[in-house]
C-alpha cells in the first residue's frame, strides 16, 4: 500500500518554503545580534507571504524588531534625559544597549561626570572591574561628591571588597585638602 506524502514532507520539498525559512532563521539570527534593519528585511519577506504559519512567526518577530527600531530612534531634548534612559535600561538588565547609548553619550558630553559614574556602575555589573575603577576615579575627579553617591550604590557591591575601591571613596584626608602648617606660638600671621 502506498502512503500518501505527509504536509511536512511536501514542505521540505518546497524551494520556496525552504528559501522563506532560510530567510526566517537569518532573521532570528540578526535579532540575535540586534542588526534590527537587516531582521527587518528578512522577516518582511516572511511574513507577507502565503505560508501562514510562518508568516504568522514572522511577523511576532517583525513587530519586536520595528518595537526595538522606535526605542532606538527615541531623540532626547537634553543629555541628562537621554542617561535617565540608559539608566532604566540598566535596571531592566539590558546592558548591551546601555553600554551603546552611554558611549554614544561620553562622545556627546566627555566630561559629565554622571556619564563616567555610569559608566563605572555598569561596568562593574557586567563584572569589569578595572574599567569600573577606571571611570570611577574619573567621575570622582569631575565631581567628588560622586564619592559619598558610590558609597551607598548596591550597582558597587561587587568591589566592595576590593581597597582599591575603599581608597577611592574613602581617601586619606590629609591627602585631600592640605592645610596650611599651624602658626608656631608666638609667630604673627
Amino acid at each position: 500500500m502506498v502512503q500518501k506524502p505527509t504536509a511536512k514532507h511536501t514542505l521540505v520539498n518546497d524551494p520556496e518554503f525552504s528559501q522563506l525559512l532560510q530567510s526566517y532563521e537569518a532573521g532570528l539570527r540578526a535579532m540575535q545580534e540586534h542588526k534590527y534593519d537587516k531582521a527587518k528585511g528578512l522577516l518582511q519577506k516572511v511574513a507577507s507571504s502565503s505560508h501562514h504559519e510562518l508568516a504568522d512567526r514572522a511577523s511576532v518577530h517583525l513587530n519586536a524588531c520595528n518595537q526595538q527600531l522606535e526605542r532606538d530612534a527615541i531623540q532626547f531634548k537634553t543629555s541628562e534625559e537621554h542617561y535617565d534612559y540608559i539608566v532604566s535600561l540598566i535596571n531592566l538588565g539590558d546592558y548591551v544597549s546601555a553600554r551603546e547609548h552611554l558611549e554614544k553619550l561620553s562622545k556627546q558630553v566627555p566630561k559629565a561626570d554622571y556619564v563616567a559614574y555610569g559608566l563605572a556602575a555598569l561596568d562593574c555589573l557586567t563584572g569589569h572591574a578595572e574599567d569600573s575603577l577606571k571611570n570611577l576615579a574619573r567621575a570622582i575627579g569631575l565631581n567628588p561628591a560622586l564619592r559619598f553617591q558610590a558609597r551607598n550604590d548596591s550597582d558597587f557591591q561587587n568591589l566592595s571588597e576590593d581597597p582599591r575601591f575603599t581608597e577611592l571613596l574613602y581617601p586619606d584626608p590629609g591627602a585631600e585638602n592640605p592645610l596650611p602648617p599651624e602658626p608656631e606660638v608666638g609667630e604673627l600671621g
